[in-house]
C-alpha cells in the first residue's frame, strides 16, 4: 500500500530537483482563460498557430484535457541571463540569439525534471499524474499566476517578485487534491516600458500581443518570407527577441540562472552573421545540437540571418548574401535579394537584379526582384 504524499514533500522534492519555485493551484480554468482566449483568435492575433485553434476548449479549460485532473502544480525554473540581452542589438554584424534559446533546450530539461518529481509523486501515492511543458494545450501562464508564481504582465508574459521575467514553466497534473496557494495579483501599475520598447508595435493594448507583428513569431513560427514592414526593424535579432523582457523594472530582483544545462553556450552568445550565412544542414544542425533554435531547421535561420546581414550596413557581409543567390531554398535566395538590395549601391543592384530577377523559376522569389528593382 502506497504512503500518502503532502504537498510539503512535494514542493521540496521539486527544489531538490532543480526547479527555483513549486506552487499549486486546482486544476480548474483561470479567470476570464475561455474569453481571453476566444478574443485573441477571433482578432486573428494568433497568426499561422492554428494549433492554437484546433485545440482551444483544452487549452481554455485544464479539465477539458483531462476530467479526472484534480490539482496542477506549477513549476518554474529561472534561466536569468548573466548579461543585459539588448547589448548584442548594437553589434550589427553579430547576430542576437534570445537568452532562452541560447542553453539546452529548456522542453528537455524541464521534461525531465517533470518527470523526476511526477514519479516522486506516482511512487508515494500512486495518484495519477501527467507533466506538460509549453507544447501541450495549457495555458501555463494563466495558470501560474493563479498559483502564485507571478503574474502575466502587460507583455502578456509572466513576471515574478523573485526572478522578474525570466522563468520557464511546467505543470504537473494530478488526481490528488492538494491545498492552493493564493493567486498572484498584478504589480505593473502604470509603467508601460514592455509596450514602448517593442520595435514592431506588436502590443494594441497592454495586455494584447498581436503575435503576427512579434518578432519572436516572425523569426520562429513564421514559416514564409518575413513581411517587408517588420524587416528593419528585426535589426540583427535571428531568433526571437527579448526586448520586451529586458527592461522589466522588476528584473531588479532577477537571479543569474542555476541549471548548468541553461548556461549560454559560447558559440550562441554572438555568433558571427558571417559564419552563420555559410551553413549548410549538417552544420546547422551540428551547431544547434541540443538548442531550441534547430526547431526551425536551416533555411528560417538563413531568412532570419540574411535579414540581419541586410540591417548590417556592413559591406563586407555582400559577398555571404550574394553566396545565398544561388541557394536551393527559394526562402533564402528571397532574403538573400533583399539583404543585397540594402547593401549594395543602387545602380550596382539594378545590374543584378536585371541579370537575375527575369531567370528565376520561383514565384515568390521573382516577386522579391520586382519589389525592389
Amino acid at each position: 500500500m502506497p504512503n500518502s504524499i503532502s504537498k510539503a514533500q512535494i514542493v521540496e522534492r521539486a527544489l531538490a530537483e532543480g526547479f527555483d519555485v513549486a506552487r499549486v493551484t486546482d486544476a480548474g480554468a483561470a479567470p476570464r482563460n475561455r474569453e481571453g482566449l476566444l478574443s485573441y483568435l477571433t482578432a486573428g492575433h494568433h497568426g499561422e498557430m492554428e494549433w492554437m485553434e484546433t485545440r482551444k476548449d483544452e487549452r481554455a479549460d485544464p479539465r477539458a484535457l483531462w476530467q479526472d485532473a484534480r490539482s496542477a502544480i506549477v513549476l518554474g525554473l529561472n534561466y536569468g541571463p548573466d548579461r543585459d540581452p539588448l547589448e548584442i542589438l548594437a553589434r550589427k554584424n553579430r547576430g542576437a540569439i534570445s537568452v532562452y534559446a541560447s542553453g539546452e533546450d529548456y522542453h528537455d530539461v524541464v521534461k525531465r525534471k517533470l518527470k523526476a518529481v511526477a514519479g516522486f509523486i506516482f511512487q508515494k501515492s500512486h495518484a495519477q499524474v501527467k507533466v506538460f511543458v509549453d507544447t501541450a494545450p495549457v495555458m501555463e501562464k494563466p495558470l501560474a499566476q493563479k498559483a502564485g508564481l507571478g503574474w502575466q504582465g502587460k507583455h502578456t508574459n509572466l513576471v515574478s517578485r523573485e526572478f522578474g521575467s525570466w522563468l520557464f514553466l511546467g505543470s504537473i497534473f494530478t488526481t490528488l487534491e492538494l491545498p492552493a496557494d493564493e493567486s498572484e495579483s498584478d504589480h505593473c501599475g502604470n509603467c508601460r516600458q514592455c509596450l514602448d520598447i517593442c520595435p514592431t508595435a506588436a502590443f494594441p493594448a497592454p495586455y494584447r500581443l498581436d503575435a503576427r507583428r512579434c518578432i519572436s513569431y516572425l523569426t520562429i513560427e513564421n514559416k514564409g518570407p518575413i513581411p517587408r514592414e517588420f524587416r528593419q526593424s528585426m535589426g540583427n535579432r535571428i531568433y526571437g527577441c527579448d526586448d520586451c523582457l529586458a527592461v522589466c523594472p522588476w528584473n531588479k530582483f532577477a537571479q543569474g540562472a542555476r541549471e548548468m544545462k541553461l548556461q549560454p553556450r559560447p558559440e550562441l552568445t554572438s555568433p558571427s552573421l558571417a559564419e552563420l550565412a555559410q551553413l549548410n544542414d549538417a552544420a546547422f544542425r551540428a551547431l544547434f545540437r541540443k538548442s531550441a533554435v534547430k526547431r526551425i531547421g536551416r533555411d528560417r535561420f538563413l531568412r532570419n540571418v540574411l535579414i540581419a546581414i541586410g540591417n548590417s550596413g556592413d559591406p563586407a557581409l555582400e559577398v555571404r548574401a550574394h553566396a545565398l543567390l544561388d541557394d536551393p531554398s527559394p526562402l533564402v535566395r528571397g532574403a538573400a535579394i533583399w539583404a543585397l538590395q540594402r547593401l549594395l549601391p543602387d545602380a550596382e543592384f539594378q545590374v543584378l537584379a536585371n541579370q537575375r530577377g527575369a531567370r528565376e523559376l520561383d514565384e515568390t522569389v521573382r516577386a522579391e526582384w520586382n519589389a525592389i528593382s
